[in-house]
């Protein structure tokens, strides 16, 4: 369990006037990213409903303390927390109470996400603006995992949400608020993501929006959002249709989903323009020049930027890396434009599916993407070369993504190396580290904290963080070590009949 500390002072430019004055900065304090969608969801939400799973329980445990307390939200709407007994429940408490003309929200995560994938079908079918909280885990497969992984928000990408993702605790409670007016706007539903454990509990420096500034941004509920459930207007809702009405209904959707861009466009130019904080579909780090470029989504994207600042000062490679920050609607375009002139990149993707024929799903969507924009169709703009494309499989189940391993992807791409492989393991498809550098800020340092049985030791690391951050005035990062082992004795086994070479 390590908490890593930097002093904030010592980051602040010289001249304060060389910034700009936004008029909703945030308020300075340390916590992760479930506390931050909290902060966010608890005042401008009216109710949620949630079955608690792992690693999105604290969300929704964050908001029925809020409703336990009495805490109203910003205007004065006591909450509601209805915790029915499954996922596909809690989606379906969801739908009636946005079909009651409700801002409502969820919290959920792996298998549970997938489990309501039937009713989320009829929630973007009857356009109803809802943003579902997600802390991304790998579905369980040949064991059990709780940890960070992109199977299941892949899994229902196609259900006609919007997708984000975010890559830190920040980003979490800005998108959280960002996804919610676009989500209304184009009377379309979002899902919010963050990575299970390495974003969800990961406690560090964050700035929490201002209340006032989330009621200007997101406006009443009642303004905003319709209610199918008024006797005086009555309407039909989730009849049946058949072969003369169903298609007419499914096409006419496309008006909406035709909305998303656009609104979360607004959303983006308009958080920027009163917090600072500027999100983009895709955000680019030193491409303009780059020969080779990392692509993902997710936590481990920090790490990449880390890295493409160590080569280029060390190496003097040209390298870059581009963080996919909206998966729904696909940024084509803007993506196309960020990895046009490289000479090759790498598609980084938290999951593996090894039956599809080129790749996983973020690869899928770009080569779709060059597809389109080598014959110049779909809007996309021509283009005359496609860059050479690598994809791989990484930090699955929470497995360490290192900058070793990351460098070992650029080599990769340098010396034209295998189109798939995957990092962090001991296999034959794995990319050998050269070098595993210490990539920590100028002026920082680290604490590890050990506990005898394994007991205690995770509140313990994140209250040194807090008091790292709120008393001391430092930049924190605190990721202390969950696991489903026993407590005394934590280890893994693997039998095999024969040497895994793990």
């Amino acid at each position: 369990m390590t908490t890593m500390m930097t002093d904030r002072v010592a980051r602040q430019p010289s001249d304060d006037d060389a910034e700009p004055k936004f008029e909703y900065p945030g308020l300075p304090t340390t916590c992760d990213g479930a506390e931050a969608v909290v902060w966010v969801e608890s005042r401008i939400s009216q109710g949620s409903g949630a079955f608690p799973i792992t690693s999105s329980t604290t969300m929704g445990g964050g908001f029925n303390a809020a409703m336990m307390n009495g805490i109203p939200n910003l205007w004065g709407d006591q909450l509601v927390f209805v915790e029915p007994e499954s996922e596909h429940s809690a989606a379906t408490f969801c739908e009636g109470f946005a079909l009651a003309g409700g801002r409502v929200t969820n919290f959920t995560s792996g298998q549970g996400l997938i489990l309501m994938k039937e009713v989320l079908y009829t929630i973007s079918g009857k356009r109803l603006g809802m943003v579902f909280n997600i802390g991304s885990r790998a579905l369980t497969s040949q064991g059990l995992n709780v940890h960070a992984g992109h199977d299941d928000v892949c899994g229902v990408a196609d259900c006609g949400w919007g997708m984000v993702f975010a890559r830190n605790a920040q980003e979490a409670g800005d998108l959280c608020l960002i996804s919610r007016r676009a989500a209304e706007a184009s009377k379309t539903p979002f899902f919010n993501v963050q990575d299970g454990f390495l974003t969800t509990h990961t406690v560090e420096s964050v700035r929490l929006i201002e209340p006032e500034f989330m009621k200007q941004f997101v406006g009443k509920p009642e303004e905003k959002l319709m209610n199918f459930m008024d006797p005086a207007n009555p309407v039909m809702s989730g009849v049946v249709q058949n072969q003369d009405s169903y298609m007419k209904g499914k096409i006419a959707q496309r008006w909406y989903y035709e909305q998303c861009e656009p609104a979360l466009r607004d959303a983006f130019e308009e958080f920027y323009l009163k917090t600072g904080r500027r999100y983009d579909f895709v955000t680019p780090y030193r491409c303009d020049d780059a020969e080779y470029i990392i692509v993902g989504m997710g936590s481990y994207m920090e790490t990449a930027q880390a890295t493409v600042d160590y080569l280029r000062e060390k190496r003097g490679m040209a390298v870059g890396c581009l963080n996919v920050t909206c998966f729904r609607p696909f940024p084509s375009q803007a993506i196309i434009d960020a990895l046009k002139d490289c000479k090759a990149f790498t598609v980084l993707e938290r999951m593996d599916d090894p039956l599809s024929t080129t790749g996983n799903h973020l690869t899928r969507e770009i080569k779709a993407a060059f597809c389109d924009a080598i014959v110049g169709q779909n809007g996309i703009e021509k283009i005359s070369h496609v860059p050479h494309i690598f994809h791989g499989a990484a930090g699955l189940g929470s497995r360490d993504v290192r900058p070793g391993d990351l460098i070992a992807v650029y080599d990769n791409m340098v010396q034209n190396g295998p189109d798939f492989f995957c990092i962090g393991i001991k296999h034959p498809l794995n990319l050998s580290i050269t070098e595993d550098p210490d990539l920590r800020p100028r002026g920082g340092f680290s604490m590890r904290g050990h506990s005898v049985g394994g007991f205690g030791s995770v509140t313990t690391n994140k209250v040194i963080a807090t008091i790292g951050g709120q008393v001391f005035g430092k930049d924190v990062q605190a990721y202390p070590k969950y696991g489903s082992e026993k407590k005394g004795l934590p280890m893994t086994s693997c039998r095999s009949r024969r040497s895994t070479g793990f």
